[in-house]
């Protein structure tokens, strides 16, 4: 069996396990598969593309010291009900290329999951899982699953991070990741917003950091705009609301294909006891009436992510879930492949 073959092959069974991870965590829907039943994949595209390695808020699902009906659902059910933190891959098929942006908590079943991309080592541990690491910013959910390639665990070689200059001071300056950088573990790429950068090796596909607005303790926070060979990629998982921004969302989206959205909150009634000015997300209501127009056109596809654990679009079956589908909107899933 030739290598593209193979990748195919073990594509279909992998991506039928991503399917597995999509499961909803309510009751199926009219038309959905029954709980832990994988649905249906697409095949994986001939060029670049993204794919979805977990939609939720850095806490997970289900989250920690939380009883709400959707984590308990998530602990009772198969692990399928179970969802990932959000990361992306950037991946090349036809030179076996993996990117991974952000390193969530969730890095270990998210590596597995690009095995089908490339020709990983069969029956041992595989030094070499990357061909790059992007980060967005230095919060629990996008940057500590770094840790898995120290010493005590993959234990790579100079695997390029790429990263602002402030996220990189910290990276240098504070243990434990100060010690990847020491044993060159990692090797720090400083990336300037604005200026475009190639992780892979494919020169169609160019990726460039912007800056966004959101709590910046440790570093700086980026959204990416990732170019390639026939689209165009927003992907913004955490951000503050888009009053915010200058310059303004609609804006930054002309020209742009995809927005792949921060989607942490779909309404402000969800978190009782928690002040919204202290986790100023945009609110998935409010992005869908900023952004309809393009939707309604069809110049814009748009992809919610990040979705915290008392987010009803988690629920497939959930009034806000069809009221997202019904404008043209989408709720990303673990496993979605997006050309680019």
């Amino acid at each position: 069996m030739n290598s593209t073959i193979r990748h195919r092959a073990a594509a279909l069974g992998l991506l039928s396990c991503l399917a597995l991870a999509c499961a909803p965590a309510g009751d199926a829907g009219p038309g959905d598969p029954p709980a832990g039943q994988a649905a249906p994949v697409a095949p994986i595209p001939d060029g670049p593309f993204l794919r979805a390695l977990g939609t939720v808020q850095d806490g997970g699902l289900p989250h920690a010291s939380c009883n709400c009906i959707r984590c308990e659902d998530a602990r009772r059910r198969p692990p399928s009900a179970r969802r990932r933190v959000a990361s992306l891959g950037l991946l090349d098929p036809e030179r076996g290329e993996r990117v991974l942006i952000d390193a969530t908590p969730d890095i270990r079943t998210q590596l597995h999951a690009l095995t089908d991309i490339g020709d990983p080592p069969q029956g041992r541990t595989d030094r070499d899982p990357l061909d790059g690491v992007l980060l967005t910013h230095a919060h629990m959910g996008h940057y500590t699953g770094l840790m898995h390639f120290g010493r005590e665990a993959v234990h790579t070689s100079e695997l390029p991070v790429y990263c602002t200059e402030r996220m990189a001071g910290f990276l240098r300056e504070n243990g434990p990741w100060s010690q990847l950088v020491d044993l060159r573990e990692i090797s720090l790429e400083e990336i300037t917003p604005g200026t475009p950068f190639h992780p892979l090796s494919d020169r169609r596909v160019s990726v460039e950091a912007m800056t966004v607005p959101h709590r910046d303790e440790f570093s700086d926070t980026v959204a990416f705009l990732i170019h390639g060979p026939e689209r165009s990629a927003l992907y913004v998982p955490d951000t503050d609301t888009w009053d915010h921004w200058d310059p303004p969302l609609l804006e930054v989206l002309e020209g742009v294909d995809i927005a792949l959205l921060d989607a942490t909150f779909y309404s402000a009634d969800e978190l009782p006891g928690r002040d919204p000015s202290e986790i100023p997300h945009p609110l998935v209501i409010d992005s869908m009436n900023l952004l309809a127009e393009r939707v309604a056109a069809g110049t814009l596809e748009v992809w919610f992510t990040h979705l915290n654990h008392s987010n009803p679009l988690l629920e497939e079956d959930s009034a806000a879930r069809r009221e997202v589908e019904r404008r043209g909107f989408k709720v990303l899933r673990e496993g979605d492949a997006i050309p680019l």
